[in-house]
């Protein structure tokens, strides 16, 4: 294999990036349990939620009921070997018979509903909010002077502008980065191909395998042989020094093939990014057959609760409640679940129509926690979302949010769905959870997430979190959409062994048990600066089951906190 100028100059343009971007997936990779997020801080050192100290001290041998906890999502592989026996079923519909049995508007609803579907397939892929609201409002104020609009339109053109600012900056961002992947996946496919080349080339003539001594030790009057032995001890030390480790070449091999696995994650995303979700002329709504300005339309859809892409769905049920009796994989969070699979999550930006019937038909079927795992920037009905809210506060449902990803301050920018009510007041049946990381001090919160010393009710674990995906599958993944499922497995854990609670209690022990961190700094998400951990959120502190287990055993009727 020969290595011209080209080829070299690219190799060492990839290996000075790799020494920030493996650094970033060595700490990610740092052995960790899996089960981390159910280990208890003071007996494991493991800051996570106590599930299973609290099973085996305060509920040990305690009788519990059955909690329905609804997870509107992207949708879940209801045939997961872990998750099989707590998926929801409908004991009143006969399946298959195409008959609406129970009359609740929906033909043979076994597990659940899938409201971005239709009779001939399932949206897949949808555009962002900002991308629909660009293109309903662009036609009516692109070309208008701004001295010359009536004072009836006065308050829709100053969010016009606020959604084309917001469309074009995320754009451009989304198309940069779209290249810059593209381009790192080249760089360090070559560089991989390059390196596992001279290792094997290497290994095959030393006898053994290449590290820093047998390298250093290693002599030859053969160019190819020397170029390659120079280039692997040089990225040996520039990615050890950064790592504080020594490398074989075999490791630093594997740590590229990583490396080229999370780039093409990045090119996929972004690439979704470009062509659909800000893409104007993009419409996959026909599939569904609804009339999308009917918004009090319902029986749309169709009874797929799995969809094309369950990867995120799956992962959050089984976080909540995967099997904890059997021997497979994980152990869920509640021990005595059924999880009701509600597909209203595209890969995009979710419909307030969609996301309001969803809510409705959780709370009409049975479930006592609702989990969201999703969020948006804009929201044009968003009245329709707080009646269905409404409606569900008023059936006695939990309604469990994940705060986002986007690193911003949740008092100062828009996320919805939210408590707040457009026409004032907000609920009370609502908790909004940022992202937690297993790391202590400073990294302790999720690098990614939203917080707000008002808007967001505590943290939970979200950072590295292994659960179940498609296909019997399980995968570390993180986001608030992890932490969010904690608290609902959390949640579902106390109405289950204290059937009188109500969601209004249930939300208020889980905000007074919190675990807190008295003076801990932590770095603000989003930013470099360090801030004290109690500012984060309106409780400041940490969910944590045994916790919540022991204020629910002494737990006297009170008004609820705010």
């Amino acid at each position: 294999m020969s290595i011209n100028k080209g080829n070299r100059a690219m190799l060492w343009t990839a290996a000075l990036m790799l020494t920030t971007t493996v650094t970033v997936s060595a700490q990610d990779a740092i052995s960790t349990p899996k089960d981390w997020f159910l280990r208890d801080p003071e007996a494991d050192s493991l800051l996570g939620v106590s599930a299973e100290k609290t099973y085996q001290t305060l509920l040990k041998g305690k009788p519990s009921r059955t909690v329905l906890v609804a997870v509107i999502d992207s949708g879940i592989d209801i045939e997961h070997e872990d998750l099989k026996d707590i998926i929801w079923i409908n004991e009143d519909e006969i399946p298959g018979n195409n008959i609406d049995d129970d009359k609740n508007g929906y033909v043979d609803d076994i597990h659940g509903w899938n409201f971005i579907g239709g009779k001939n397939g399932n949206v897949a892929e949808d555009t962002y909010e900002v991308t629909r609201e660009y293109a309903r409002l662009k036609p009516k104020f692109e070309s208008i002077d701004s001295t010359k609009v009536g004072k009836k339109d006065k308050a829709e053109y100053a969010y016009w502008k606020k959604v084309k600012k917001k469309y074009d900056n995320d754009f451009s961002h989304n198309k940069k980065q779209y290249d810059e992947y593209k381009k790192y996946y080249e760089q360090y496919t070559a560089l991989h191909q390059n390196l596992s080349y001279f290792d094997s080339l290497l290994e095959a003539r030393m006898g053994k395998p290449t590290t820093k001594q047998s390298l250093e030790g290693f002599t030859t009057s053969n160019d190819t042989l020397n170029y390659a032995k120079e280039s692997l001890l040089q990225i040996m030390d520039r990615v050890g020094s950064q790592l504080q480790v020594e490398l074989t070449g075999q490791e630093l091999v594997a740590m590229l093939k990583e490396n080229i696995a999370q780039i093409q994650e990045g090119i996929d995303h972004f690439r979704v990014a470009v062509e659909y979700g800000y893409n104007t002329e993009f419409n996959p709504r026909t599939v569904v057959g609804d009339d999308p300005k009917n918004l009090t339309q319902k029986g749309y859809g169709n009874n797929d609760v799995e969809g094309p892409d369950a990867k995120h769905g799956t992962h959050v049920a089984g976080i909540i409640g995967a099997d904890r009796k059997n021997t497979l994989g994980i152990r869920g969070i509640a021990d005595n679940v059924r999880i009701m699979s509600i597909r209203a999550v595209p890969n995009g930006d979710e419909r307030d129509k969609d996301i309001a019937n969803a809510i409705i038909y959780a709370a009409d079927n049975g479930a006592k926690i609702i989990n969201m795992s999703f969020g948006k920037s804009f929201s044009p009905n968003k009245e329709l979302v707080d009646k269905a809210v409404k409606y569900a506060e008023s059936k006695g449902v939990l309604l469990i949010h994940a705060a986002g990803n986007d690193g911003d301050n949740l008092d100062e920018k828009d996320n919805f769905p939210n408590r707040d009510f457009s026409a004032g007041g907000n609920a009370k049946n609502w908790l909004e959870i940022g992202a937690s990381a297993w790391g202590k001090d400073k990294d302790f919160v999720g690098s990614f997430s939203n917080y707000g010393k008002k808007s967001v009710d505590l943290f939970a674990p979200g950072v590295q979190i292994y659960s179940t995906t498609p296909g019997n599958q399980y995968e570390d993944l993180q986001g608030t959409s992890m932490a969010c499922p904690a608290t609902s497995g959390v949640a579902a854990m106390l109405m289950s062994y204290f059937p009188d609670l109500t969601a209004a209690e249930v939300k208020d022990i889980l905000r007074q048990s919190t675990r807190k961190f008295d003076g801990l700094k932590v770095v603000v998400p989003g930013g470099k600066d360090e801030v004290s951990f109690s500012e984060l959120s309106s409780t400041g502190g940490l969910v944590n089951a045994y916790d919540a287990v022991a204020l629910a055993m002494k737990y006297k009727k009170q008004p609820a906190s705010k």
